[in-house]
Order: C-alpha cells, then structure tokens, then sequence
C-alpha cells in the first residue's frame, strides 16, 4: 500500500469512527428542540453533551460514550461556565484547604499600645477579605498591642500586577459590582450597600450604609413616596458621580419594605484606604496620619498573620452566586503560587499555568482560550465537550465532592436557584449540581445530574445566538430530561 493510500486508509477510519460515535448518541430530547423552537434559537446554536459518570469513579475508569452529543466540539464563548476551569484547576493544585494570608507589619517602635511609626498591611489577594474579616484582622491587631497608630497605615497590594482597568470597559456599567477589577488587596468587592429601611409609622425611610467609608458624606434618611413600588431604583434619582459624597434627589416609596442596593465605589483606586481608614477608627484605634499605598519597607516586622477562608469555601462563593471578581482572584493566585509561592501573580501567567495543567490533566480534550478565568470576557472559549471533559476529571479525583458541593443545587440555592421560579413542579429540583452562564449572547450550564436510573450524568450545554437569553427553559428542559432517565 502506497504512503496516499495508506493516509487515505486511516483518514477514512478515522471518519468512520467519529460517525459511529456520533451515531451512538441520542438525538436532542423534543424537550430541548421545542424550548429552543419557542424562543427563535436554531439547533445550529447549542452545544451539549450528556455522559454518564463511573459508578466507581477513579482516574482509569472506562468511560462510557456520550448519551447527547450535539456540535460538542464546536469552540464557543461559555460565560460564567468558564469558572469551572478556573476553579476546578486551582482545587487539584492548591488543594481544598489552601488559605490566602492576610499579614500585618509595623514599622516603628510599639510600647504601651502606642506604635510610633507605620502599621503595613499587606495583601493576599483574598478573594473575600469582607467587612467581618476585617473587623477580626484588627482585634487580633489591638489584641498584640497596637491601638494607636503615631503614622500612617500603608496598604501594599503588589501581590497581583493587575493594569488600572475602567469598570465600565466591559459592559459600559461601572457602578454594577460585578464588573469589580481584581486587586491585591481587594476589599468587600469594591462596594457600597445601601441599605433603605422605611418606617411605616414615623412614614421615614432611613439608609444605612456598609462598610464604613471614611470622607464620603451620606445621607441617612430619605424622603418617602406612598405609590406602587415599581421601578424604586430609578425613583431615588441616585447620584454616585461624586467619590466624596453621595445623593438622592428622588423618593423612595414605602410600599417596597426594605431593600438593598449594592453600588460599586465610583473611585474604585481610593476604595480600600477610606473603608480601611473608617473601618480601623469604629474598632478603637487611633490613627495619626493617613492610610495610604506603599510597598512593604524593607526594615517592617511581621506582628499578625490572618488566614483567609479555605479554597473550598472561596470556590463555592464563586460558582453558587457566580462571582467574578472572586474567581479572577482565584485565577491570579495561581500563577502567584507558581512555580514557586510569592510571585507576582498576572493574567498572562496565569494563562501559562493553566495552559500546563490543561496539557498534562487533559491532554486529548481541547485546550480552552483563558482570559481573566471569570467569563466576564468577550474573547475567552471552550466547547462543550472540553467542559464535560473536565467534569469527569474532576468526578473522579480526590476533590470531586468539595467540586461537586462548590456548585448551586438546582432550584435551591445559587444562581441555578432561578430554575424554580420558571418551573416549580420540575423533577430537576434539587437533582442536579450545576453552574450557570450568562452574557449577552450567550446562556450556558454545566454540572451533574443525578437521574431517577439511579445513574449520575455529567453535562454541559452552551448557546451562542442573539436570543440565548430567551432560550434558558431550552437548558432547563435538558436537565430535567437527563434526571428522569429511566
């Protein structure tokens, strides 16, 4: 047989081959097709796979074909899905309970509660470094002696070398907290909760404010309206142009109850000094100077080191309630700790790492396109059957409850809670672990599903097409389906 020949030879049974495993795959459900049908999407739009996952899951267990696979290695933008990768590789090689430490520096003399020099924080890149972390840093702080401060207290966030970035690049909403850029030391997300409590009695609305935020002036009471709730956030006429203070010109009716409004800090660059300012000042301490950036002085000694929440916890925040900045954090942090720990984490290397790991975890699934690891990007990709790929893996490591569990149960908590709220009868609820993705353009889910076969499933589906938004029930129909297998 000539060399042509032969070439022709295994191309042909290579061929061959994908169309018997195309052919072993079930069609799309009349479930999914309808859904997709009702909401303008054409089948040409979605990518799935369905696969079992090994009863006795392990790294050399068979795997079974795939029960759905529909243009599953179609390269696609996968929204927040993307978060699986992120923190799915962080978990199997940080480890469930790697900690982030959060440490403090004086640099001056200390006698008798008094330091006569500069406190330095510096930061980890704590994903979730929130107000009551906080407040426990600095009671560990006066609780080893340091209650007034006779200087200044410098925050050093070089951890991370993250390029100044507006908020408003990605979607042009800048005050929506989502959009929060990473930061060494990234303080409660950036953000400012109003908090509106009406008093049906006094006809007052009062709004308390978290975290404290030392010279910005707030209202704390605003004037009352007694129509229909309605549109209550455009009511307040709210404007948060202002770092130094904040206003509403508007009414807030009464007929809403309380509510909450969080608004990312307008001067995102200034957030952590004031919070940190304010927030050192309601504990007790006394502060001379000013709260300012600077990097660590060479001649500080380490007074306090507080760890973060587990690995294990930070990745549930992010997949449940799908955060992004919580997982661009995450995805800093490896390239922080890798190769060796106390690098300089950044987007690009980053990248590298999970590029590696993809390489040498999953080496015959195609590599996805990482950006910032979060979703929230318009460049990065990945195909249905790169995730599901990782669902396997993942089902059959050491980590693959603590992965499992970081995921919303369907129609119970997280953002796959909403699958409630469109089907409350579904045989989906609470049988399925799954995260979500959203983006204009783009719905998605991936996870498992536990059918009444008594089989667990892994799957992942992802639509790209103007009416992605329209056609979730199309996803959800796909999870219930998987569920009641008999």
């Amino acid at each position: 047989m000539t060399n042509t020949r032969m070439q022709r030879f295994f191309y042909g049974l290579l061929i061959t081959s994908g169309c018997l495993a195309n052919l072993m795959a079930q069609p799309l459900p009349k479930e999914v097709t309808q859904a997709l049908s009702r909401a303008g999407v054409p089948a040409s739009a979605i990518s799935i796979v369905v696969q079992t996952v090994p009863a006795q899951a392990s790294p050399t267990a068979a795997l079974e074909p795939a029960l759905i696979k529909h243009r599953a290695e179609t390269s696609v933008n996968p929204a927040s899905v993307m978060k699986l990768i992120t923190t799915y590789a962080a978990l199997d090689q940080l480890g469930a309970d790697f900690t982030w430490k959060n440490r403090v520096y004086i640099d001056g003399t200390l006698d008798a509660d008094v330091l006569q020099g500069n406190l330095i924080i510096r930061g980890s890149g704590d994903p979730k470094l929130v107000l009551e972390r906080i407040e426990e840093l600095f009671r560990q702080v006066q609780a080893k002696g340091v209650r007034e401060v006779r200087g200044d207290i410098l925050l050093d966030r070089r951890v991370f070398d993250v390029p100044d970035k507006n908020p408003a690049d990605f979607d042009d909403e800048p005050l929506r907290p989502y959009n929060a850029v990473p930061d060494g030391m990234l303080v409660n997300f950036k953000a400012l909760i109003y908090n509106f409590i009406p008093d049906p009695v006094t006809k007052k609305v009062m709004l308390r404010v978290d975290p404290p935020i030392a010279g910005v002036e707030l209202p704390t009471e605003i004037t009352a309206s007694y129509g229909n709730c309605g549109d209550w956030r455009s009511s307040l006429q709210a404007d948060f142009s202002n770092p130094d203070r904040v206003s509403f010109s508007g009414r807030y009716p009464i007929s809403c109850g309380e509510r909450v409004w969080p608004v990312a800090y307008v001067a995102p660059r200034q957030y952590a000094a004031r919070v940190i300012d304010a927030m050192w000042r309601k504990s007790g301490g006394l502060l001379s100077g000013q709260v300012r950036e600077e990097a660590l002085p060479r001649t500080a000694r380490l007074l306090h080191s507080e760890p973060s929440l587990p690995l294990s916890d930070i990745i549930a925040d992010v997949n449940k309630f799908s955060n992004n900045v919580m997982a661009q954090q995450v995805f800093l942090t490896l390239s922080n700790q890798f190769p060796s720990p106390g690098r300089t984490g950044s987007f690009a290397a980053s990248q590298r790492n999970v590029a590696a790991w993809w390489k040498a975890r999953l080496p015959d699934a195609a590599a996805p396109t990482l950006d910032n690891g979060s979703g929230l990007s318009r460049k990065e990709r990945s195909s249905a059957a790169a995730i599901n790929s990782l669902l396997q893996l993942a089902a059959s490591g050491p980590q693959s409850q603590v992965f499992a569990n970081s995921l919303g149960l369907a129609g119970v908590d997280g953002t796959v809670a909403r699958m409630r709220d469109r089907n409350g009868t579904s045989a989906a609820i609470g049988q399925a672990q799954l995260k979500t993705g959203t983006l204009r353009d783009v719905a998605a889910i991936a996870g498992y599903a536990n059918a009444s076969n008594g089989q667990r499933y892994s799957l992942a589906a992802i639509i790209n097409h103007p009416n992605a938004g329209a056609a979730r029930p199309a996803l959800d129909a796909l999870v219930e389906w998987v569920v009641k297998r008999p």
